[in-house]
């Protein structure tokens, strides 16, 4: 008889028999374990109640048991606690990495090297004194050029000759006051020997044509005296008045100031059509009414304009009707006095724009304008096209105003600064004795 698959059964069984009793006794003993941890529980809740009834002295006793109680009930938890929980290491996410990496340090980039701005190009002497000559050669070929017929090629002059050269100085368009001037100052200044030598007389006339315009011409234009500085232009229909201001507006915008123009001359359409071209062309507002509308409404728009936009300079037109004298100064005296009282001090210069071509008759005018309006300087258009620009000398020594600019051509840039050296010694020159 084969007893193997016998004793294999037997072996079979105990084992099995081993296995049950083993499951049996780890069962009783979580059992046990359980029992136990509700009777800590409960026993921990019949002392905390009777802690309650005993009052504070039991609290401190209480509170010392539960913390042993609980640190028991820990270590309990972590030796039950599957190992797998302790071997598993953590993996670190890939946004955990990111924030562990140390951003990398911007490096602060230079700041890039301003370039100074360039000077302005110091101006062509020479060149300003050939377009200044040939602007005045109409003027030059007048009384400037009878004086010089009088002088050259004479060694010195008879009693005849002298009365030649007053009759040529009155029939001059300076004015009888400046040639009567200029005439006994000869006589004064030279002696009797020395007034028979025509370089002599040349000279002098030449040297208080200088002082004359010099004179009047000391006070500078400070146009950042005032924020914003306020021009009001006067003038005559005709004289070139609104062309002016457009070349002016042109000018100061070359210099990189914000200028603002107000369009006063409501009674002539043309005036303001002619101003926005002139505003289009230099890049400047041009502030308008209806025709018609009062001129000193439209200036006082263009003031609270300049003051809102923080511009620097105004250049105000002004009506030009010449049919009665009174209603036009009335109307400019209105307009000065509403300008005064939007801002204090303004205007802060009134420049009268004067025709040379109208020779004596622009002193006439002159003098009309100063009387009634506070004019502070002189802009002379039309040089280039008459005979007559000694009206200058007449007009700064009468009326005691400065010249601030000429016009010697029809661009913008022929709108020239006045220099009186520069003005004589253009207006005299190739024509000495």
């Amino acid at each position: 008889m084969d007893l193997g698959p016998i004793i294999f059964a037997l072996v079979a069984l105990g084992f099995a028999l081993l296995v049950v009793i083993a499951i049996r006794r780890m069962a009783a003993k979580r059992r046990a374990e359980s029992e136990g941890d509700d009777e800590h529980a409960s026993q921990a809740r019949e002392e905390s109640d009777e802690g309650d009834e005993e009052g504070d002295e039991g609290g401190e006793d209480d509170g010392e048991d539960e913390e042993e109680e609980d640190d028991e009930d820990e270590a309990r938890d972590e030796r039950e606690e599957p190992p797998l929980a302790k071997t598993v290491p953590e993996i670190p996410s890939a946004r955990s990495e990111a924030k562990a990496k140390p951003e990398p340090k911007s490096e602060a980039k230079p700041e890039p090297k301003r370039e100074a701005k360039p000077e302005p190009k110091p101006k062509d002497r020479a060149a300003e004194k050939r377009r200044l000559a040939a602007g005045l050669a109409k003027t030059r070929g007048g009384f400037i050029a009878r004086l010089g017929s009088l002088f050259r090629g004479k060694a010195e002059l008879d009693p005849a000759m002298l009365e030649q050269v007053e009759e040529v100085l009155f029939t001059a368009d300076i004015g009888v006051a400046t040639s009567q001037e200029l005439i006994d100052g000869i006589r004064k200044q030279l002696g009797k020997h020395e007034i028979k030598k025509p370089e002599l007389i040349w000279e002098h006339i030449k040297q208080r044509s200088e002082e004359i315009l010099v004179g009047q011409n000391v006070r500078p234009l400070e146009l950042e005296r005032a924020k914003p500085f306020v021009i009001l232009v006067v003038g005559v229909n005709g004289t070139g008045k609104t062309t002016t201001i457009g070349k002016l507006a042109a000018r100061y915008r070359a210099e990189g100031k914000n200028v603002v123009l107000a369009a006063g001359d409501t009674f002539r359409a043309a005036a303001v059509e002619q101003l926005e071209v002139w505003g289009e062309r230099a890049g400047c507002p041009v502030v308008k009414g209806k025709e018609g509308a009062d001129p000193s409404s439209v200036i006082i728009d263009a003031l609270k304009r300049a003051q809102e936009s923080g511009a620097d300079l105004i250049l105000a037109d002004t009506a030009g009707r010449l049919h009665t004298k009174v209603d036009l100064m009335e109307e400019i005296q209105k307009v000065r006095r509403s300008i005064s009282k939007r801002i204090e001090g303004a205007p802060h210069e009134t420049f009268l724009v004067l025709d040379s071509t109208m020779g004596q008759n622009a002193i006439a005018q002159a003098k009309m304008f100063k009387d009634a309006v506070e004019v502070t300087g002189l802009i002379l258009t039309k040089l280039d096209g008459t005979a007559k620009g000694g009206v200058v000398l007449g007009i700064c020594n009468e009326l005691k105003l400065p010249v601030r600019y000429v016009g010697i051509g029809e661009s913008a840039e022929d709108l020239r600064e006045f220099d009186p050296e520069a003005f004589v010694e253009a207006l005299y020159e190739g024509a000495e004795a």
